[in-house]
């Protein structure tokens, strides 16, 4: 999943080996102090007095919130690396050293020597105070990497193997929710039955003592197919080529393949859900609405109801049928590679409802209608991918694969062909059917009337018989 830096670092870090930066002048005022010369809170949560401008005695100290640990502060700035090792060491000898009675914590430190800013110190306590009111066991959370509708995700590390996670935690408000935690509880499951390459891997999914439920799986490099093409800063307004394109769809086509063989449907493909690593993986995320295809029971609770993302849903999700089988997803991979094929979806409207009506009626544009540059072979499998009768798509994931190696060795797609050979003889047939056979032809004109014909005839007989004479004269004579 892609890395999404919370805290933005405020300069290019330095190498462990190179000199701190000279602490600001003695006669600057710090980062941490106000216009009045009064100190802000500092980080440690704990609020320094200054003398009352009335009154011998000092101001009585706000109201604290729980410390936060200069060891969990030092960590954090060098695991997600605001600071490096050395600067956090130099800002440890000032703490050492230092005669101040107001005893800096080492996140002030930080901000007076300018290796990170009072913003960033200020995200730093609050994802501190996050990580500690989550604890997950057997891990050590490093930093929020996103954030959805149902949870939030975070980079951590797996401390008994060693190596970065990710870790899905489920939100306290939601905790309570009996169809949410199922829901939740349904991912981790349906990603622990699945290994494939490109598919995210299931580690390992429980609650901790104070009710917080989590999902954790490996750790992706990269960001989704949906990051990529957004405009800067998220994205890079990145366009794929029809190359780029053929290989996602192998890499998906052949997690689906895998999925599909177990029983599994993923209900959910988009390019949000796929994540592109550095080195050219593609890995499908996102189970959340997996489910067994002869689950009936959770079918038939789901009857009547459009459980998919509208962009990409297939029109037996949109009516809410009980038999949704792998078609779907062969559908919403179609809508996927459309998407990327042409820089926007198949299907836009003002609404969620106007995109699937859209699904439901409109004629799909074949892709290269609009990205001409695109070849006829990838467009004739998106195509037949997103037949709005299932029975007229790819009937089985493996055919689809075989067409997409195909068009990427610069073959024809035999099986999405067929379709196309399929349909085109049933409307033949139809018209042939419709055809009529006129009872009464129309009377032919018979040669032997026609006088031209009559006398060429008679001159080939009058030619015959002189020839007949001249022979008889010759033998008598």
């Amino acid at each position: 999943m892609p890395e999404q830096e919370p805290i933005p670092p405020a300069k290019t870090t330095a190498t462990e080996e190179a000199p701190p930066p000279n602490p600001r002048p003695a006669d600057s005022k710090p980062v941490a102090e106000s216009l009045s010369g009064s100190r802000v809170e500092s980080l440690s949560g704990s609020r320094p007095t200054t003398p009352s401008d009335s009154g011998s005695g000092l101001m009585a100290p706000a109201p604290t919130k729980p410390p936060v640990n200069d060891q969990d502060v030092g960590k954090f700035v060098t695991d997600s690396g605001l600071a490096t090792a050395t600067e956090v060491e130099y800002c440890r000898e000032q703490q050492n050293n230092s005669s101040d009675p107001m005893q800096r914590s080492l996140a002030d430190l930080l901000v007076e020597n300018n290796f990170i800013t009072s913003n960033q110190a200020k995200r730093i306590r609050h994802q501190i105070e996050s990580r500690k009111s989550s604890r997950i066991p057997g891990y050590q959370l490093i930093t929020e990497a996103g954030k959805g509708a149902m949870a939030k995700v975070y980079k951590a590390k797996q401390v008994s193997l060693d190596r970065i996670v990710a870790v899905k935690v489920l939100p306290k408000k939601v905790s309570d929710n009996a169809d949410f935690v199922e829901r939740f509880y349904r991912e981790g499951q349906a990603a622990a039955k699945l290994s494939h390459n490109n598919i995210v891997q299931a580690i390992d999914v429980g609650s901790t003592p104070d009710g917080y439920h989590f999902f954790v799986m490996e750790w992706l490099e990269g960001p989704s197919l949906y990051d990529m093409m957004q405009a800067p800063p998220v994205g890079e307004n990145k366009t794929f080529s029809e190359a780029e394109v053929i290989d996602i769809g192998i890499q998906m086509a052949s997690a689906l393949s895998h999925a599909h063989k177990r029983g599994m449907l993923h209900r959910d493909v988009k390019p949000k859900n796929i994540v592109l690593s550095p080195n050219g993986i593609a890995k499908l995320t996102d189970l959340g609405l997996a489910r067994a295809k002869d689950d009936v029971k959770a079918a038939e609770s789901e009857a009547g109801k459009a459980y998919g993302t509208p962009y990409y849903i297939s029109p037996e999700q949109i009516r809410g049928e009980i038999d949704i089988d792998y078609r779907a997803d062969i559908y919403s991979l179609g809508a996927t590679l459309w998407h990327l094929a042409v820089g926007r979806p198949p299907y836009e409207g003002d609404s969620p409802s106007a995109v699937m009506h859209k699904h439901l009626k409109e004629p799909l544009t074949p892709p290269d209608h609009v990205n001409v540059v695109l070849g006829t072979g990838i467009s004739e499998v998106i195509e037949v991918c997103m037949k709005k009768d299932r029975n007229e798509r790819y009937q089985h994931t493996e055919d689809l694969l075989q067409d997409l190696r195909r068009v990427k060795d610069g073959e024809p797609p035999i099986h999405a062909r067929r379709a196309v050979d399929f349909e085109a003889l049933a409307e033949a047939e139809a018209n042939a059917g419709q055809r009529t056979v006129d009872l009464n032809p129309v009377d032919q004109p018979n040669i032997w009337e026609n006088p031209g014909v009559l006398a060429i005839l008679g001159l080939g007989v009058v030619s015959i018989l002189a020839n007949l004479i001249l022979v008889a004269i010759v033998l008598t004579g």
